[in-house]
């Protein structure tokens, strides 16, 4: 639960040494350049070096046309190739010019072979018609429709016998639609394609000059091989340009993309005179190194400031965590990432998503599929779910364990009780005498979690100087000495028979935290050192506060209660596999299995998706609430990838 150390560094140096600067900057992959009124409000005396990005507009162009060419050029290293502006606008504007001339007779044949072939396809349905079918077209009197009608729609013709003009000549079939022509005097053209139209006719054209349908075909059969060839002919041309200069295009291309990268720490660099400052970000174990590559630069001088010293310019953050934890850094940066100065969620996020998540979907054999599937999302689709789905699914597999459930048998395990000394699994989730256990101890294990996450938010409020909100904050010192005394009072009143809600105990440990809780705002702002702690009337203060109060005594046993999903959710699969085996015991033989094995993939696709959702609700509503605010910005290095 940590973020990696940063530096916040200050380079100044001569203009004739600012490509060199950022050059080294750049291919450090390491270097966040910040804006320099960040660290310096008086820059009324600087100039921007940049206003817009000189190579957006090479490589654009560049990459969009061979984007057209469905290969790929891996981006590779050219340190040591340095052309000049002028030099790769020129290239780029003739490779494109040469790409794109090609492309274009590449696709205008791509379009005429693709045009015979749907004539041709169009035309074999009425190669029985041995007529001219512009002609037919250009009657005087009548009008020729051409088209395709669905099958349903040709005996719905039956309702229009009375009507002369209504009939539709089949030529062919298909397995859905009957091929043919109607015809209508030019005066009930628009009557009777009306009542076509409500058949949901499709027209068709028909592309010939004086031909029939039988040589259409003929031509079209003769013209597809020879449009064949020319495609061919024009991709090998494409091809041939291409082979002969791919190291020049991936050179040029690569280097485009670097300096257009690389033109991000320019245009937040400044100018004064013939010098130029950039400010920026690293981590720290990169210091000695990018520091030794800067200092062979002459004139630019350097300084280094730790980012806790910082905090007012909101350092960037970079998480760092254990290799168990990382995926779930997901979900962290899907809320937000942490303040510098902030407590990282994703290690709390990874132990508590994944044990309840194994509590609420605990099954051994779908647990196990589930991981399998995780596994599978993550190796063969890279989707970053799949690497939370897999440790998730472990879980289910050992809470399955602990239930006896393997894909919804919850007797397949009892041998295996047996060997271990008990004489039946010892947590029975449709008895009925377990209910309450298991609701009770939802409950509990919320309790657990809020008051860890209160605990959380003193640490985070203490590391941030916020001593206000660590001591009188809802989830501060006197927001878990209320909740904790409250909570442990009923317990001990309701369940367990001991009287401890005395005078002394209610004043002192639900009352007087409450109280603090009351006038936290002032009373933070005090012990912060701030002059004006007072609020400006205090009854108008003590009135928004009272409102208030019910939000946050509605608070504490809202996010208690919510938990009571996790119980829920394990009577509820439980209770969703009963179903299935009442269906399977109903058909019975072989359709049995059938229904055991349909109904544990459906009950795993909709119970996997709706517990995955309801358990991401109590992290982000329920816990994150408490301590932490995900207000930081991700540490976004300028970086280019190469092959």
């Amino acid at each position: 639960m940590a973020v990696s150390s940063m530096q916040a560094v200050n380079i100044i140096g001569l203009m004739d040494h600012i490509d060199a600067t950022i050059t080294v900057l750049g291919e450090s992959g390491v270097f966040y350049p910040d804006e320099v009124n960040n660290f310096y409000p008086d820059v009324k005396d600087f100039t921007h070096l940049q206003t817009n990005n000189s190579y957006a507009e090479p490589l654009t162009n560049l990459k969009s046309a061979l984007n057209q060419t469905k290969r790929s050029f891996p981006l590779q290293d050219v340190s040591d190739f340095s052309p000049s502006l002028e030099e790769m606008e020129r290239f780029s504007a003739a490779a494109t010019a040469d790409i794109d001339a090609r492309i274009d007779v590449r696709n205008s044949a791509a379009a005429k072979l693709e045009e015979a072939k749907q004539r041709l396809q169009v035309a074999q349905h009425f190669a029985g018609l041995d007529v001219e079918i512009e002609k037919v077209i250009g009657m005087k009197y009548m009008k020729a429709r051409f088209g395709r009608l669905p099958k349903d729609s040709l005996k719905k013709l039956e309702a229009y016998k009375n009507n002369e003009y209504v009939d539709f000549a089949v030529c062919t079939e298909d397995k859905t639609h009957s091929w043919g022509v109607y015809f209508a005097p030019r005066n009930k053209a628009e009557e009777i394609d009306g009542i076509f139209e409500g058949l949901y006719f499709e027209r068709t054209d028909l592309l010939g000059d004086n031909e029939t349908p039988g040589q259409i075909i003929d031509d079209c059969n003769k013209e597809i091989p020879q449009l064949e060839q020319q495609l061919n002919e024009a991709q090998l041309a494409l091809d041939h340009y291409l082979d002969e200069n791919t190291d020049e295009i991936t050179r040029y291309l690569s280097k485009l993309e670097e300096l257009y990268v690389y033109a991000g720490i320019r245009g937040k660099a400044l100018q004064h005179n013939n010098s130029f400052i950039i400010v920026g970000w690293i981590p720290t174990e990169n210091r000695t190194q990018l520091q030794r590559r800067l200092k062979k630069i002459k004139s630019v001088e350097l300084a280094f400031s730790d980012a806790k010293d910082e905090m007012d310019k909101n350092p960037p953050v970079r998480l760092k965590n254990i290799f168990l934890a990382q995926p779930f850094e997901y979900y962290t940066y899907m809320y937000g990432v942490p303040k510098y100065n902030e407590i990282d969620p994703t290690l709390f996020v990874a132990i508590t998503y994944t044990i309840i998540f194994g509590i609420m979907f605990a099954d051994l054999g779908q647990g196990i599929i589930l991981s399998v599937v995780g596994l599978l999302m993550w190796k063969l689709k890279k989707m970053p779910i799949g690497k939370i789905l897999f440790p998730c699914g472990i879980a289910s597999a050992v809470f399955g364990t602990i239930f006896g459930s393997v894909f919804g048998f919850e007797d397949a395990l009892n041998p295996l009780f047996g060997m271990v000394g008990f004489k039946e699994k010892p947590i029975e989730v449709m008895d009925g005498r377990f209910t309450n256990t298991i609701i009770f101890g939802a409950i509990g294990l919320g309790v657990f979690l809020l008051i860890v996450a209160m605990f959380l938010n003193v640490y985070t409020s203490f590391r941030q100087k916020n001593f206000g909100r660590a001591l009188f904050g809802t989830s501060g010192i006197a927001g878990i000495v209320f909740y904790c005394s409250l909570v442990g009072g009923l317990l001990c009143e309701i369940f367990l028979g001991v009287r401890i809600m005395t005078l002394p105990y209610i004043l002192g440990l639900i009352v007087l935290p409450f109280l603090l809780i009351f006038f936290s705002e002032p009373l933070g702002d005090f012990v912060n050192g701030e002059k004006d702690w007072q609020p400006e009337s205090w009854g108008g203060y003590i009135v928004e506060k009272l409102f208030e109060s019910i939000e946050v005594l509605l608070g504490y046993v809202t996010n208690t209660m919510s938990f009571l999903r996790v119980g829920a959710f394990v009577l509820v699969h439980a209770g969703m596999m009963l179903v299935v085996f009442v269906l399977a015991d109903t058909v019975g033989g072989v359709g049995y299995w059938a229904i055991v094995v349909i109904g544990n993939a459906l009950v795993m696709v909709l119970e996997a998706l709706l517990v995955a959702i309801q358990v991401l609700r109590l992290e982000y509503y329920e816990m994150f609430s408490r301590f932490y605010s995900g207000e930081g910005r991700p540490f976004e290095p300028v970086t280019i990838t190469t092959e």
